[in-house]
């Protein structure tokens, strides 16, 4: 089993939900977060005052799945979120060792 875990721009949430209901996902786990790559953040203007905003929104993406289909859920996630500008994201795949189903007590790729 594999751990995908992708950290994408909030406003590609829905075209990522599309592309992974596409590749056969049927289970994620969605986060607001808050962090920052090589962008370094950013300066805003409010009431006059400039200030840096070193912690830019994001959404992380977490989906659990069998080895065999981490390559088609990559591919979803980078076709989707790609915007070719700086900040688009990361993905990491991670390998897992096992997995219970709390309802049934299932484990392994039958808790998936």
């Amino acid at each position: 089993m594999r751990l995908v875990t992708a950290i994408i721009k909030p406003f590609k949430l829905e075209s990522v939900k599309e592309a992974l209901g596409d590749a056969g996902v049927t289970g994620m786990t969605v986060t607001e977060v808050k962090g920052f790559g090589r962008q370094k953040g950013h300066t805003e203007l409010y009431r006059g005052s400039e200030y840096v905003v070193d912690f830019l929104p994001k959404i992380k993406i977490e989906i659990l799945t069998r080895d065999d289909n981490a390559d088609a859920i990559v591919t979803a996630i980078c076709d989707a979120a790609n915007s070719g500008q700086i900040g688009d994201g990361k993905i990491f795949i991670q390998p897992v060792e096992d997995c219970v189903r709390i309802r049934t007590g299932d484990r392994g790729d039958g808790a998936i």
